[in-house]
């Protein structure tokens, strides 16, 4: 998949999947805290119709229930699911759920998930955290832990709690003057995280058992470098933590890691600060990036409370409630503790137009000699799965005769961005059946630019193909954003699709042919086999290595959302040839000398410095090309090797390439015999280029 034209990657988690794969189906939820009655999701002993939902068929996976759930569920019922205070779905039989309950050190009544003014009066409070720390007792932090979850589970079965406890506090207690230091296990990050890990396992109660069946699931908060609530004027809500990494490294993140990690816990709570300038509820890199991906959360991100609307109210990082939402959905907040998200999240959520073609197309994703796929994900099936779309054909198919471009335009002009899935199929190019122009079939390309004129947002052009196309109106037009080629992509390319529009992958894909104007193929016939050209006749030649004219995209572009730099390491520079005294060609100018001999066992070693200049993972392809001396009607310039090479952000590698003497720098003359070309070669090594000289 080559990525031709760049547009910003985008990255929205699918957050009422993640709650409910996290929560849902492990534990059952009652509808009220204060009621002794409660109401539990799926009970068909009240109502039998249920039984026929697969999201309560307690005989499939986690994963198809969440999925059958999710599918029957309206946008504003996913937002309600979004909120500390869910909103049940009653034709569903879904209660409402309250999340927010406290076990910090006994089962709290502070937060509306759990009260103690019904059936239940009362619960065990152990001491406050500072003080259980000093017995640096493991075994009795875990102990504390199981008594508590005991008691909450309780109260939970008769409507007085929820289960879902949002404790406990693993700040490190970094000055003696912070007034939640009492919370704590206290200043040592290795003491914090064994209090972490014990009082997590014993709150879940998962201890050498299924890390997935949870006895109630607890929270590990103030996710992070959070220990200022109220000094001296400055406040929690607008306080930017200007931390090092040294000190995030081996002071801070310590207990979380543990808790995500050696604790399996099932929740992690975002603070209200920011760290070095970026809300902790709204930075992708500590929430996707660090707590999802190198911990591996097996659960759901929560804000603390307020903390999105924070985001925007009292640090004034963004302009608006909506991009508040947004920025923090986006991080990879899954829960928002209060209101907020429910409030704004239809505001915050933009929807594609999906249009053409090929954008709901199967069989043409496979190409031809093909299986029997076990299941297909269409572009835009693939573009659904995280973001809201509409779809509109454009052209019954993709030959495209009549094309509804008012429909199309329509749709387009009110979406926030659009996605243009065109291209061939089978009908245009396969075997037996040669194309006969370089264009998008049909109308394809009028439908096109009339959606792209109209389009209020970003254009993604997609085109699906075998070969290349003439596209330069495309590539020309500045309303269209990116033009990505995704030839055939397979059952699951519109999962491939979407994760490079959304930016969760990075591509690194580069031309493996030219992409010519159909000017190029005019007045060419395809049977004439000639490779090289000549300018006498005005033949063009084939392929990059013999053809110097315009191309739409030329063989080995593409690009990615970084940026790579490259820098050569000391590159040789002069290659010399022993020949024996007897041949012609010490007494005589040559141009060149046979590709056998003594010489043959030469190489040289060309080395490439790679840097990752972005502030994320990427891959980089790496070519080594060489254009040799005009000798013996000598290619262009012609491919020698080349490397894929992954890098982390700031990340560098030297790459290394062993160039064959009697390989690498011969041409084939006239006679159809290889010949090492003496003279200048021209070595483009990545993004650079030097000389090397081949002398006898």
């Amino acid at each position: 998949m080559s990525y031709l034209r760049q547009t910003k990657g985008n990255r929205a988690l699918s957050s009422v999947s993640t709650l409910l794969l996290s929560i849902l189906f492990f534990i059952t939820k009652p509808s009220n805290a204060q009621s002794s009655s409660p109401k539990f999701a799926c009970d068909v002993t009240k109502n039998p119709s249920l039984a026929g939902y697969g999201f309560c068929n307690t005989g499939l996976n986690a994963e198809a229930r969440v999925t059958d759930l999710v599918g029957r569920l309206t946008l504003e019922e996913k937002i309600g699911f979004l909120v500390s205070k869910a909103t049940g779905v009653s034709r569903l039989g879904i209660p409402d759920y309250n999340w927010w309950s406290e076990a910090l050190h006994g089962v709290s009544d502070v937060g509306d998930g759990s009260s103690f003014k019904g059936p239940v009066p009362g619960a065990t409070s152990f001491p406050q955290v500072i003080l259980t720390a000093a017995s640096f007792n493991v075994s009795l932090f875990q102990a504390i832990g199981k008594v508590v979850s005991t008691e909450a589970r309780a109260m939970y079965n008769v409507g007085a709690a929820g289960l879902t406890f949002w404790s406990p506090n693993v700040n490190i207690f970094r000055d003696p003057r912070w007034g939640r230091g009492q919370e704590t296990p206290g200043e040592d990050p290795t003491l914090v995280s064994k209090y972490a890990v014990a009082y997590v396992k014993g709150l879940q109660g998962t201890d050498g058992g299924d890390p997935n069946l949870l006895k109630v699931a607890a929270c590990c908060k103030h996710y992070t470098a959070y220990d200022v609530d109220n000094w001296k004027g400055v406040s929690r809500y607008t306080f930017n933590s200007k931390t090092e990494n040294i000190y995030m490294d081996d002071t801070f993140q310590p207990p979380f890691k543990s808790c995500v990690v050696d604790g399996n816990v099932a929740s992690v709570m975002c603070s209200y600060n920011q760290v070095n300038g970026k809300p902790t509820c709204a930075d992708p890199d500590l929430l996707s990036g660090v707590i999802r991906g190198q911990w591996k959360l097996n659960g759901y991100i929560v804000s603390d409370c307020d903390s999105v609307e924070v985001i925007y109210a009292n640090q004034h990082y963004t302009k608006t409630p909506e991009e508040a939402v947004a920025k923090s959905m986006l991080a990879g907040l899954d829960l928002n503790c209060d209101h907020f998200t429910g409030q704004h999240a239809l505001g915050a959520e933009g929807w594609f137009a999906v249009i053409g073609p090929n954008a709901n197309v199967t069989d043409t994703m496979i190409g031809n000699y093909h299986g029997v796929p076990c299941k297909y994900t269409t572009p835009l099936q693939g573009l659904v799965e995280t973001v809201w779309a509409k779809y509109q054909m454009g052209c019954p198919n993709v030959a495209c005769t009549e094309a509804d471009i008012d429909s199309a335009t329509s749709l387009a002009a009110s979406a926030d961005a659009v996605v243009l899935v065109m291209g061939t199929d089978l009908s245009i190019e396969r075997e037996d059946h040669d194309r006969v122009d370089l264009f998008l079939p049909g109308k394809q390309q009028q439908l096109v630019t009339e959606v792209a004129k109209v389009a209020k947002g970003p254009v993604v052009l997609v085109i699906m193909s075998g070969g290349g196309l003439d596209v330069t109106f495309a590539k020309n037009d500045p309303k269209i954003t990116s033009i990505m080629w995704v030839g055939f992509p397979g059952q699951a390319g519109g999962l491939a699709i979407a994760d490079v529009i959304f930016g969760r992958h990075n591509p690194s894909g580069k031309l493996p042919m030219t992409w010519y104007p159909q000017s190029y193929v005019e007045n060419l016939p395809m049977s004439n086999m000639n490779m090289r050209a000549d300018n006498s006749t005005g033949y063009p030649g084939r392929t990059y290595r013999f053809y110097t004219g315009e191309t739409v995209y030329a063989f080995g572009d593409g690009i990615s959302y970084i940026h790579f730099n490259h820098r050569l390491i000391k590159p040789p520079r002069l290659v010399s040839l022993s020949l024996a005294k007897s041949h012609p060609c010490r007494t005589s100018k040559c141009q060149s000398v046979d590709a056998i001999g003594p010489y043959c066992g030469k190489a040289i070693e060309v080395q490439l410095r790679v840097r990752n200049a972005g502030e994320r993972e990427g891959t980089d392809t790496v070519f080594l090309f060489t254009t040799p001396p005009a000798v013996h009607r000598s290619p262009v310039k012609h491919l020698l090797a080349f490397e894929k090479v992954c890098l982390g952000k700031k990340e560098k590698a030297v790459v290394r390439f062993n160039v064959d003497v009697c390989k690498d720098l011969s041409v084939v003359d006239e006679t159809g015999k290889r010949k090492i070309a003496l003279g200048v070669h021209v070595l483009h090594v990545g993004s650079l280029k030097y000389s090397l000289i081949v002398r006898i």
